[in-house]
């Protein structure tokens, strides 16, 4: 079954926070007395305490995004004795539902607007401070944090999809109304356009430091690479081809290049710092456990190196009325990075865009990805429905955990496929719109 939520809005309370995590400095508590004098004339150091800050967030509450889609979306179950939300309401058990006061929904959701106001506090502190920067150090400074904000609200949105989103925060005691998914996905476009040109005015070198997870793109030329790669896959999910071509045209994309070039987030063991919230260290009694229908598809062909997703149990583990064989190892350690978007994805998106308009050169971007893991080349039908489901299998198999297999089906209408594991499951369309922003 594939259900839906609408839930009358009836007001919003965002809360705002930033913490020290992974190298990336405290920043002044935005809710204390310390923020009037930083958005009125900030200091450089000031400035590059809510750059970082920024950064802290997007870490913030991003376990729960992953795996609540990986788990709607089929491609893994989280077997814990703790929480039995996991393989019930997120899985549709029987007559449960989607709770909007859950954490599964309410606390990525917040964690993302979090990451929306801190980045409005940094415009504010960029465009009102007296400190010695010029024009082009400013718009370096907007172009990141417009970027960040762009992103943060594409995940939000990827929650809620028909519910809508708001775009406008930037009073906290006077939102922005909730728009709709297509006017969200053209108000995150035009805010990642908007960027780029910022970034285009930003000289040669922001003047302030991004963290580990920006090497090679921290710079205003090379961060508006990666912004250019984001603004292809919300043209994506718009089904514009023509712009994801252009926009992939000014990213990093390489089809030559490691599929895993690109920016991510940091984790590290340091002491007080942030460790990755999806290791789960394999064979234990809770753990992420791959949907067998994955199984089934990856070890289709043994050549195939994303078999090392995954990692076979010396148990079988089960759980309400669910059972797998094997763990996913995408995250191996507590320091794995989690990526926001990497070339392996883009060269799958350039595949994707060129279905129907050039199927040749949709098949030289599959094949790419199918030998670059160990496979022969692509052999099978050039209609475009036929190249349509090799694209999305490669996406399944390739960015598996990373949050796109349930956000990939339901955009080609296509959720009716994801497996039922019990008789009375569900398969969600969307989550509900939080309880924060319902009044009750």
């Amino acid at each position: 079954m594939i259900k839906s939520f609408k839930l009358l809005l009836l007001g919003c309370c965002v809360a705002l926070f930033a913490v020290s995590a992974c190298k990336l400095e405290e920043i002044p508590d935005p809710n204390g007395p310390s923020l009037d004098p930083i958005l009125q004339d900030a200091t450089i150091g000031e400035l590059q305490n809510l750059v970082t800050g920024t950064e802290s967030l997007l870490r913030q509450e991003i376990g729960f995004y992953y795996d609540v889609v990986s788990i709607v979306g089929r491609e893994y179950w989280y077997f814990t004795g703790s929480d039995p939300r996991y393989t019930g309401e997120l899985l549709g058990k029987g007559s449960s539902v989607l709770d909007n006061a859950g954490f599964y929904g309410t606390r990525p959701y917040a964690g993302r607007y979090r990451t929306v106001k801190n980045a409005n506090i940094l415009i504010e502190a960029v465009t009102n401070t007296t400190a010695a920067l010029s024009d082009a150090d400013r718009k370096g400074y907007i172009g990141f944090a417009k970027t960040m904000q762009a992103y943060e609200l594409h995940l939000a949105l990827n929650l809620q999809y028909q519910n809508g989103i708001r775009l406008d925060v930037s009073d906290p005691d006077n939102l922005g109304p909730f728009v709709s998914y297509d006017e969200a996905l053209a108000g995150i476009k035009a805010l990642l356009d908007e960027a780029a040109d910022d970034l285009d005015a930003a000289g040669s070198e922001f003047v302030f430091s991004l963290s580990e997870g920006f090497a090679g793109f921290d710079s205003p030329a090379t961060f508006k690479q990666f912004n250019r790669a984001l603004a292809a896959r919300i043209a994506m999910y718009q089904n514009d081809k023509a712009e994801v071509n252009k926009d992939l045209g000014d990213s990093f994309m390489d089809m030559s290049g490691d599929f895993y070039m690109g920016p991510y987030r940091p984790f590290s063991t340091a002491g007080g710092e942030l460790t990755n919230p999806l290791f789960r260290v394999p064979g234990q009694s809770e753990g992420i456990i791959a949907h067998p229908t994955f199984v089934e598809a990856v070890q289709a062909n043994p050549n195939d190196d994303r078999n090392s997703k995954i990692a076979m149990r010396s148990d079988t583990l089960a759980l309400d009325d669910l059972a797998g064989n094997y763990d996913v190892v995408v995250y191996n350690s507590l320091e794995s990075p989690i990526y926001f978007i990497r070339n392996e994805e883009l060269i799958l998106l350039a595949a994707e865009a060129q279905i129907g308009i050039d199927n040749s050169a949709a098949v030289a971007a599959i094949d790419v990805i199918r030998t670059g893991h160990g496979l022969d080349p692509y052999a099978g039908d050039m209609t475009d429905e036929a190249l349509l489901d090799e694209v999305l299998n490669q996406r399944r198999l390739s960015l598996f955990a990373e949050g796109h297999r349930w956000i990939d089906m339901r955009r080609y209408d296509r959720l009716d496929e994801l497996p039922i594991d019990r008789p009375d499951d569900d398969i969600w369309v969307q989550f509900p719109r939080p309880v924060s922003e319902t009044g009750g």
